[in-house]
C-alpha cells in the first residue's frame, strides 16, 4: 500500500518488514526445525497436552538468538526510523502458509504497541515469531490440516499512530453479517485498536453504501450505532500499554465524524480494488495531527468464501434470558453445553461437542 496507494491519498505509517525468508533463516540458524517437529509430534488427538507442547516451542524460540546479519538489518532499519522521529513503533505479525494462499491466521498472532529502543524491538520481533505457536494457532492449524512447518511469519514494524489520544478500529469492505458486497462496515473505539481487535469493548459501528461514495453531494452513511466504549487502551510507562475507563463524554460521542467515515470508506474501496477481493483493514486516527491512517490490511475470510448462490436462513424458535451480546461475523445458531474458560491457557479442559465461552467480555465480531 505504501508503494502503490500513496498517490491515491491513503495514509500508511512509515516502517519496514522482515521477510518470510528472514523467519526461515532464524529457524535454520538455531536448528529449530527438527526440535519443533519433535514437539508437534507429541500432540495427542484430543490436544489435551496442547499447553505444554505450545509452551515448549515458544520457549525454544524466545531463547534462540537472531543471526547477526538479521539482527544488524533490524537495528539499521530501526535507526533510520528513529532519525525521522519514529522511535515508538508498533510490531505486527503477518503469517501465511506457502502452499495454502487462502489460509488466514488473522487474530491468532501477536501485536506489540508502543515499543521503543533496539533491544525492545528485537524482543518484540522474537515474540512475534513465537506467536506462530500459541495454543490457539496450533489448534487452528491442527483442525484445518495445515502443516505447522510450512507456515512462515513476517514482522511489520510501523511508526506508532497516536490513536491513544484519539480512536482506532477495524473496517471491512463487505458486510460481515450478510455478505452484501456493496457495503463498507467500520467499527471504532477510543484509544489504541487492540481493544476492538481483541473484542474488549463494544465499539461504534458505521455502515456505508459503496455505489454512492463518488457522488460529492451525497453522504451515503446508511447506519450509525453508538457503542458503549467503556474502556480504552493508552500508553503506559516504559513502552507499555494500559487499559483505563473512558469518561462520559467519550462514551456519548461517536469516535469519527461523518466526513472521516466517508474518507475511510473510500479508502476501503480503493484497497479492495487494489487487491481484487474483499478486505479486512485496521485504521487509526492520530490524536496529535488529526490524520487518519490504515495500519493493516488482509483478505476478509468469512463472507467472501461462501459458495456463490448459497443462502441460508436461521430462525430461533425459542428464546431465553439474554446473557451476552455483541457484533457477529457471519450468522448461525447453535445449542449445547458450554465450556467456560478463563483463557486459551485452559484449552485442555475443552471437550468436543461443547461451545467455548470466556469470562471476559464477548468478542465484538472483529476476531470472534
Amino acid at each position: 500500500m505504501i508503494g502503490t496507494l500513496k498517490d491515491a491519498g491513503i495514509n500508511v505509517p512509515e516502517g519496514f518488514a522482515t521477510t518470510a525468508a528472514a523467519y526461515w533463516r532464524f529457524i535454520e540458524a538455531n536448528a529449530l526445525q527438527d526440535r519443533i517437529a519433535t514437539e508437534i509430534g507429541k500432540l495427542d488427538k484430543g490436544l489435551t497436552n496442547l499447553a505444554s507442547v505450545g509452551g515448549a516451542i515458544r520457549a525454544m524460540i524466545l531463547e534462540a538468538a537472531f543471526p547477526p546479519e538479521l539482527e544488524n538489518a533490524i537495528r539499521h532499519a530501526y535507526a533510520g526510523m528513529c532519525a525521522s522521529g519514529a522511535a515508538a513503533v508498533a510490531v505486527r505479525s503477518s503469517a501465511t502458509a506457502e502452499d495454502l494462499p487462502e489460509a488466514s491466521f488473522a487474530g491468532q498472532l501477536e501485536t506489540y504497541l508502543n515499543v521503543e529502543g533496539d533491544d525492545a524491538l528485537l524482543a518484540a520481533c522474537k515474540k512475534c515469531f513465537a506467536s506462530l505457536f500459541t495454543d490457539r494457532a496450533i489448534s487452528y492449524r491442527e483442525t484445518h490440516g495445515f502443516d505447522h512447518l510450512k507456515v512462515a511469519l513476517s514482522v511489520g514494524v510501523q511508526k506508532m499512530v497516536r490513536s491513544d489520544l484519539a480512536a482506532s478500529g477495524v473496517m471491512f469492505s463487505i458486510d460481515t453479517e450478510t455478505g452484501f458486497p456493496r457495503s463498507v462496515l467500520i467499527t471504532g473505539a477510543c484509544g489504541l485498536g487492540e481493544t476492538v481487535v481483541q473484542g474488549m469493548v463494544d465499539p461504534d459501528e458505521f455502515q456505508v453504501f459503496k455505489p454512492l461514495l463518488d457522488e460529492p453531494r451525497l453522504s451515503p452513511i446508511i447506519e450509525k450505532s453508538l457503542g458503549a466504549k467503556r474502556r480504552k487502551m493508552v500508553y503506559g510507562e516504559a513502552g507499555s500499554t494500559i487499559l483505563i475507563d473512558t469518561n462520559e463524554d467519550e462514551r456519548r460521542r461517536f469516535v469519527l465524524s461523518d466526513e472521516e467515515v466517508l474518507r475511510l470508506a473510500k479508502w476501503a474501496v480503493l484497497i479492495e480494488k487494489h487487491y481484487g477481493l474483499p478486505m479486512d483493514m485496521e485504521w487509526a486516527k492520530d490524536g496529535e495531527s488529526g490524520e487518519l491512517y490504515i495500519v493493516q490490511a488482509r483478505p476478509e475470510t468469512v463472507q467472501s468464501r461462501r459458495e456463490a448462490g448459497e443462502l441460508k436462513t436461521y430462525m430461533l424458535k425459542e428464546k431465553g434470558p439474554l446473557l451476552l451480546s455483541g457484533l457477529a461475523v457471519g450468522d448461525a445458531i447453535g445449542a449445547g453445553p458450554v465450556c467456560r474458560l478463563d483463557s486459551a491457557a485452559e484449552i485442555e479442559r475443552f471437550r468436543p461437542g461443547r461451545f467455548w465461552s470466556r469470562k471476559s467480555p464477548i468478542p465484538t465480531g472483529c476476531r470472534s
